[in-house]
C-alpha cells in the first residue's frame, strides 16, 4: 500500500518536472517543442515534432530542427508558426528557431504558470492521500486491520505526502529562481 503511494507520488513529481521543463523561459530547450503537433500533408496525420525531426540546441538562444525527411520542411515550418513557438528560419536542410530573451512581464507570467502547475501537483498529491486514507479507514471499519495498524499506516502516508510536497516546493522554487535570473 505504501509502495503504491510512493510510486504515485513520484509520478506526480516527475510529471511536474516535465511540465515545468516545457515552459518557455527565454533559453532554448528541446522540451519547448518536443510535443508540438506537426501536420504533415503527405503522411495524412499530425505527429509530435520529436517523431519527425532531430532537435538540438547549438546555443542558449537557438533550437536547430532537422527533419529526417526533407520533403516535410514546408509542413514543419507552417506547423511551428501555427503553434506560436516562434518564427523559424528555413536554412534549407534544417530550421533555426530563435528564442527571444524574456521581458520582465513575460517572466512574471511564466512564474505565475509555475505556481499554477505547482498547485495542480499539490492537488494531485492530496487526492492520492485522500484515496489511500479512505482505503485504510474502510479496512479498519471492516476489521481487516487493527486500529493501531491503521494509525501507523496513516502516519506513514502523511510522512510520504509531506516529503512529496517538500520536493514539489523545491522544484517550484528552483524553477522560479531560474526564470527570474535569466
Amino acid at each position: 500500500m505504501i509502495e503504491k503511494l510512493v510510486t504515485d507520488l513520484n509520478k506526480i513529481i516527475d510529471h511536474l518536472g516535465v511540465e515545468l521543463g516545457s515552459l518557455h523561459v527565454g533559453r532554448a530547450n528541446v522540451a519547448m517543442v518536443d510535443d508540438v503537433q506537426i501536420h504533415i500533408a503527405s503522411y495524412g496525420s499530425a505527429m509530435p515534432l520529436k517523431s519527425v525531426a532531430n532537435i538540438s540546441c547549438p546555443d542558449a538562444q537557438t533550437l536547430r530542427i532537422e527533419p529526417w525527411d526533407k520533403a516535410v520542411m514546408g509542413d514543419l515550418e507552417k506547423s511551428l508558426i501555427a503553434a506560436d513557438v516562434g518564427n523559424p528560419q528555413n536554412m534549407g536542410e534544417y530550421l533555426f528557431l530563435k528564442v527571444p530573451p524574456m521581458t520582465e512581464e513575460r517572466r512574471r507570467q511564466v512564474v505565475k504558470q509555475v505556481g499554477e502547475k505547482t498547485e495542480n501537483a499539490k492537488i494531485s498529491i492530496r487526492n492520492v492521500r485522500q484515496d489511500l486514507l479512505k482505503k485504510i479507514r474502510n479496512q479498519k471499519d471492516g476489521k481487516e486491520i487493527s486500529e493501531d495498524e491503521a494509525n501507523r499506516l496513516e502516519k506513514q502516508v502523511q510522512e510520504k505526502v509531506d516529503d512529496a510536497n517538500k520536493k514539489v516546493e523545491e522544484i517550484s522554487k528552483k524553477k522560479e529562481i531560474d526564470i527570474m535570473a535569466i
